[in-house]
């Protein structure tokens, strides 16, 4: 039999909000605590977006930077054109979880809060003491904080090697070469002078249906990509060598990392905007071999099921960001969330037929078990519903109540914070696993559950959705089963862990043998 791996990626491309004339009263499934929480981060963007550069930020990461069990947020802001040689105009929050759904902002004491023009975030423990690290994307220089152990994050790129400049966006830490160390690929997307802007609405790449908007990508050039080796906590760029340098410089957003034909290797997904995707497979010597096209895996092709599932038709003409497959009532079956926000503001005045607004609803597909997903987001209320502009998205379990919480980036104010409620969700399994050497978060760990008929598994992975990082403990929602048969850990050297007879509702942590 084979087995099937899905994808889905950050996308530039559009859908219709399902739930008119809904008039039965919502469920309670996320409530937005972002107040109640503490958290008070705003992200700054200019509000004309004139410029390509001020629409893409908003990357945000969902770790536990301290330790203590909980898992803490970190949002990423921007600078604009007119703010852009003043690095402290726009600040970065990292909030760390105190519990009970109450955060506290520790960033200026953490010494994260200005990493110059933001836009993605990604971490793992990149030097393998037992911390996770925090690296940041930007447009003009990127930022590897180190863990300092004590609530602090040093500045190690310049020591690190891997500031790098132009405009990078989606990171993700994964060891490709096998040597047990993390590696660290970034995606570019535009070149940008900011002395010498593209002219807004000066020619037809610079307009959206007769309406004068921002310039680009397309008519801009690109950037190549990098693909930096781990040579035992300093970073040597391979990108050349290995094959993934992009050198027609297209347009790249997110990355995933992850091994499509199970051979023990990690490959690796680029999403590009307006431009072809990239699919590189690991060729076990260093190398990849790029594969265009990635949706479902039947074996030794991938197949788009988008219209299929039943997840096409209403996603326009939404314009997507940030998504996951989550299960968000634990019934066993991966649902999908999916926020939205189109780029140009000046769609509201044009109120152009038969297309959304700048800001734009999240859409929620409940798994229906048979390969089709129903659009459910007019179901739960405002919380999915409210339209705002929306960039990145994490999910994680923010109060280990075992029920998947939602965290939100979006452009020009305030984040969300929207915890899971519902009311009687299944049973569950939260595992945290950590790994030996260089590699302690297990980045690239495969965790297989069984609980009867039901087969689940999950990925621990360094950068996720659009720009952004979840809890990389992994959920597995259960359903009426009160207990896991079998648990099997398959580590990134091969080797594996078992455990059987594993009672539900749990934090579950399992260590590699050594």
């Amino acid at each position: 039999m084979t087995r099937a791996c899905s994808v889905v990626v950050a996308s530039l491309g559009v859908a219709a909000g399902l739930g008119a004339g809904q008039t039965t009263p919502a469920e309670l499934l996320m409530r937005d605590i972002t107040r109640e929480a503490g958290v008070t981060f705003q992200h700054h963007a200019a509000p004309e977006k004139k410029y390509i550069v001020e629409s893409m930020s908003g990357g945000v990461a969902l770790f536990d930077f301290d330790n203590d069990g909980l898992i803490d947020i970190y949002f990423v802001d921007s600078l604009t054109v007119d703010t852009a040689k003043d690095p402290g105009a726009a600040r970065s929050a990292l909030y760390r979880n105190r519990g009970k759904a109450q955060f506290e902002d520790v960033t200026d004491k953490a010494g994260v809060g200005h990493p110059g023009w933001g836009m993605g975030v990604c971490t793992a423990d990149f030097d393998g003491d037992g911390w996770e690290d925090m690296y940041v994307t930007a447009l003009g220089g990127n930022k590897l904080y180190r863990n300092n152990h004590d609530g602090t994050f040093a500045d190690v790129t310049e020591r690190a090697r891997v500031g790098m400049g132009g405009w990078s966006t989606g990171c993700g830490f994964a060891d490709y070469d096998r040597d047990g160390d993390l590696d660290l690929f970034v995606s570019r997307y535009v070149k940008v002078d900011l002395g010498n802007l593209p002219q807004f609405g000066r020619d037809k790449t610079c307009e959206y249906r007769g309406v004068s908007v921002q310039c680009g990508p397309r008519g801009l050039p690109g950037e190549s990509d990098v693909l930096f080796r781990n040579d035992g906590g300093t970073f040597t760029d391979v990108s050349e060598r290995a094959g993934v340098s992009d050198p027609r410089a297209y347009f790249g957003l997110g990355v995933a990392g992850f091994d499509c034909n199970q051979d023990g290797w990690m490959d690796l997904y680029v999403a590009n905007d307006s431009t072809p995707n990239f699919l590189y497979v690991n060729q076990k010597d260093g190398t990849f071999k790029d594969y265009n096209a990635l949706y479902h895996n039947d074996g030794d092709h991938f197949t788009d099921v988008s219209f299929r599932s039943k997840t096409a038709a209403s996603s326009l003409p939404y314009v997507g960001w940030g998504n996951r497959f989550f299960d968000y009532d634990n019934d066993g079956l991966l649902d999908l969330i999916v926020v939205n926000g189109h780029v140009y503001p000046q769609l509201d005045k044009a109120r152009l037929r038969g297309s959304a607004g700048y800001r734009q609803r999240k859409l929620l597909y409940h798994n229906r078990g048979d390969g089709m997903f129903d659009e459910v987001g007019a179901r739960y209320g405002a919380a999915i519903t409210e339209e705002r502009v929306s960039r990145g998205l994490a999910v994680g379990d923010l109060d280990n109540d075992g029920r998947l919480d939602v965290v939100t980036n979006d452009l020009d104010g305030s984040p969300q914070v929207l915890h899971n409620e519902l009311a009687s969700p299944g049973n569950w399994l939260l595992v945290r696993i950590r790994g030996l050497g260089m590699n302690t978060g297990a980045v690239g760990a495969v965790v297989t559950v069984r609980a009867g008929a039901l087969t689940q598994r999950r990925l621990v992975q360094s950068g996720s959705s659009y720009l952004s990082q979840e809890d990389k403990r992994l959920h597995f929602g259960l359903g009426k089963a009160g207990q896991v048969d079998a648990l099997e850990v398959t580590w990134p050297d091969g080797t594996t862990t078992a455990q059987h007879n594993v009672k539900a509702n749990q934090l579950v942590q399992i260590e590699q043998a050594r």
